[in-house]
């Protein structure tokens, strides 16, 4: 049974290396902020060239191994900006995998300046980029790690290059507090008033927007970024504001791209929180992220020869055995096409305890 490949609208590549042995915080964090703070901003910035590389090419084979013909990934390793996207779009190009990608631009660790060289680095792979698979967009890490006037570049930066934004919004309450204290209705309102949302442009999660807000980034074209496990993982709530808008595509936030899962949990999910979108408003949601994707590639005639062909496993559940991408089959009878998963695994497994050492070694605050 042959069906188009599956998106991934939403996802973290630099964090594939965390099944192997990852350490915990010091100290349990206790809200979203301190998550980021302990954990996910301590491993971006221990983050170089030879671990990014093994974590990406073990996701993206993982990826393609489930069905997933195309991701969009938002990027970030403050200590490994310049040329970051390149270890990415390469893996991409290797193995086959269709991409969108850029750097979130952020003032977290090193203020304007750091956020300057993540707006170039986007800039540099948007204008170099040659790889036929590979789009590059401008990115932002969040509106709360950011400053009006890098925002304002920001925006000014997807005019100059013809491309559109991808940031979180409003992932949790913080972002919003964040917004009022700058004077602002909300992060979405920050970002739109600013110019940093032309039409086309990615907002992931949106959980703390409201309907109204979801409606108005609708009418504007605007894209958001359903990712139901890892909201729940980060207990920052359910985004059930996103029924107000047709254009929603669903994300893993840095989980597998297991997009049939993915899916699975949404509708779990939903029905836990009595969500009223509806089955077919939800399963939707998967589809969208072909209708994304072909805007960044010219039409949905660039993705006719994306597709997974199915069979079921000894359980009788449905698998991939056959994954094309552009017209090159990258997975036949359920394995990698060039590749060894296992040899994969290995360089990914040893490359870790020097990315955990680096990690616990980091001079910011625990």
């Amino acid at each position: 049974m042959k069906q188009p490949g599956y998106v991934n609208a939403h996802t973290h590549l630099y964090s594939a290396l965390a099944p192997f042995g990852m350490p915990a915080p010091a100290r349990a964090p206790v809200n979203f902020t301190e998550i980021l703070e302990a954990l996910w901003w301590r491993l971006d910035r221990a983050l170089d060239a030879k671990t990014l590389r093994a974590g990406t090419r073990l996701y993206v084979a993982e990826a393609l191994l489930a069905g997933t013909t195309a991701l969009v990934d938002h990027h970030e390793s403050p200590h490994f900006i310049d040329g970051s996207l390149d270890v990415l779009a390469d893996a991409c190009e290797e193995f086959g995998m269709r991409a969108v990608l850029t750097y979130g631009a952020t003032e977290r660790n090193g203020g304007r300046a750091e956020a300057a060289r993540g707006l170039a680095e986007c800039a540099r792979f948007v204008r170099d980029n040659r790889r036929p698979l590979v789009r590059g967009l401008v990115g932002l890490h969040a509106s709360f790690t950011v400053s009006d006037a890098t925002v304002r570049e920001a925006g000014e930066l997807c005019r100059t290059l013809d491309t559109v934004m991808h940031v979180h919004v409003a992932e949790d309450t913080a972002d919003v507090a964040d917004a009022h204290a700058r004077g602002f209705a909300g992060p979405y309102e920050r970002l739109r008033d600013l110019g940093a949302l032309p039409e086309g442009s990615l907002m992931a999660h949106g959980v703390w927007l409201t309907p109204d807000e979801v409606r108005d980034a609708h009418a504007h074209g605007l894209w958001l970024l359903h990712n139901p496990r890892s909201n729940a993982n980060n207990r920052v709530g359910y985004s059930r504001s996103l029924a107000a808008s047709p254009r929603v595509a669903l994300g893993t936030d840095g989980f597998p791209s297991d997009m049939p899962l993915e899916q699975e949990q949404l509708l779990r999910i939903a029905a836990e929180e009595g969500d009223t979108a509806g089955d077919v408003a939800l399963r939707a949601r998967l589809d969208a992220g072909r209708t994304l994707m072909a805007e960044r590639f010219g039409g949905a005639s660039a993705l006719e020869e994306d597709w997974v062909e199915l069979q079921p496993d000894a359980n009788g559940t449905p698998r991939p055995w056959r994954v094309s991408v552009a017209g090159r089959i990258v997975v036949d009878e359920g394995r990698l096409v060039g590749a060894d998963l296992e040899a994969l695994r290995a360089e990914a497994r040893g490359a870790a305890p020097e990315l955990w050492r680096r990690m616990e070694s980091d001079p910011w605050p625990r």
